[in-house]
């Protein structure tokens, strides 16, 4: 087999100050939905998308099985240590469980390349030990709402916020999160506080899929959902949804859009 080199793109975020981190990440190659979305804390971690009538992907091109993904470009980015937030209040209830009902959080997700302007809710685990991906009635508000994960970090601090979102509606209609395969290294995620009207920026550094035996890895777990603080005590987003084959009635891969704050 014939093996691609490695293109590469720099992009530079000038910030407040100078005090900044240079890293290099790799941009991995997924070969690319109607419901699925399951997030497993003890097996699986992922979470809901839309309609699996037809057994046919409506919005990607369909990866091949358990595929692997291969690194095609790398991209330099230069991004400032993460600053304090300025949260006056907590999100939610500090007494609600995981296992409560999903919540209204004073959160918007804007996606500007995608031309995502997203409400969000709180969402925490269903009876099956699962990420809740509420679902909701065709044409219903659910299917443009992206739902973040309680048990996750808060945006904007230091460890790792979850959005999951759903990927098309009953009818096969893109939902909120129906084009995140179009998103690059380099492209604008913002969380906005609507109590406070503050803005968090984050810029794509990854866009992967991974297959269900690959996703059932307790490092990839933490990775993608853990709370605590990272090495690099920034503060990163991770934002999923589902893509693949239609196997057994689900999807066989998961699409995580890895982004980290730069302001």
């Amino acid at each position: 087999m014939k093996n691609n080199k490695p293109s590469q793109q720099t992009v530079r975020v000038y910030g407040k100050n100078t005090n900044y981190l240079v890293r290099t990440i790799n941009m991995l190659n997924p070969r690319r939905l109607i419901s699925c979305f399951a997030i497993l804390v003890l097996s699986i971690l992922f979470a809901g998308c839309g309609n699996k009538a037809t057994g046919e992907e409506l919005t990607e091109d369909s990866p091949s099985p358990m595929p692997t993904p291969l690194v095609h470009k790398t991209v330099q980015v230069i991004i400032q240590p993460t600053p304090t937030p300025s949260i006056p209040e907590p999100l939610f209830d500090p007494d609600l469980d995981l296992n409560s009902e999903p919540v209204n959080v004073p959160l918007e997700l804007q996606i500007p390349s995608l031309k995502v302007d997203a409400p969000v809710i709180g969402v925490g685990l269903n009876s099956e030990n699962e990420m809740d991906a509420p679902k909701g009635p065709i044409g219903g508000s659910i299917w443009q709402t992206a739902m973040w994960y309680r048990g996750s970090g808060i945006p904007g601090e230091p460890g790792t916020a979850t959005f999951a979102g759903h990927v098309n509606d009953p009818l096969g209609l893109p939902g909120v999160f129906g084009h995140l395969r179009n998103l690059s290294p380099g492209d604008l995620i913002v969380v906005r506080f609507k109590n406070t009207s503050e803005e968090i920026r984050f810029i794509v550094v990854q866009n992967i899929v991974y297959n269900k035996r690959e996703a059932a890895d307790p490092d990839l777990r933490a990775q993608i959902f853990g709370a605590e603080p990272l090495p690099d005590d920034l503060s990163h987003l991770a934002l999923i949804t589902c893509t693949g084959y239609i196997v057994n009635g689900e999807y066989d891969g998961f699409r995580v859009i890895y982004a980290t704050r730069i302001n």
